[in-house]
């Protein structure tokens, strides 16, 4: 992002933001296929698939905090963390609501919650 000229510091999220929304999605989704298919055989509850979508995004979550307290200390000196918790917060809200849907998405055991 820094290459691409946009900082945290931005007024509103830039268009390339949007595009990020992506990455947590594409992941969870995948990442939540190759469990079913390979660990459970093709089936699996809601319960379980929305689990493993929470240990994918806690994963996810710690990478993240962690570049972003590199990257503060590297190469934005000026910045704080609170110009990246709006951010942070907005990435939770979306990677929940993923978490759902992908879960929703790749129940196959419909009538059992788990």
């Amino acid at each position: 992002m820094k290459f691409l000229g946009f900082s945290p510091q931005g007024s509103g999220p830039e268009p390339i933001e949007y595009l990020a929304v992506l990455i947590p999605l594409i992941v969870l989704y995948f990442g939540v296929k190759s469990y079913r298919a390979n660990e459970c055989k093709g089936h699996m509850g809601f319960l379980e698939a929305l689990l493993q979508c929470f240990k994918i995004l806690l994963i996810g979550g710690v990478i993240t905090v962690a570049a972003s307290i590199i990257y503060i200390d590297e190469f934005a000196k000026d910045n704080t963390l609170q110009d990246f918790s709006g951010r942070i917060f907005g990435a939770l809200l979306v990677g929940i609501l993923f978490s759902l849907g992908v879960a929703a998405l790749l129940t196959s055991k419909p009538n059992k919650v788990d």
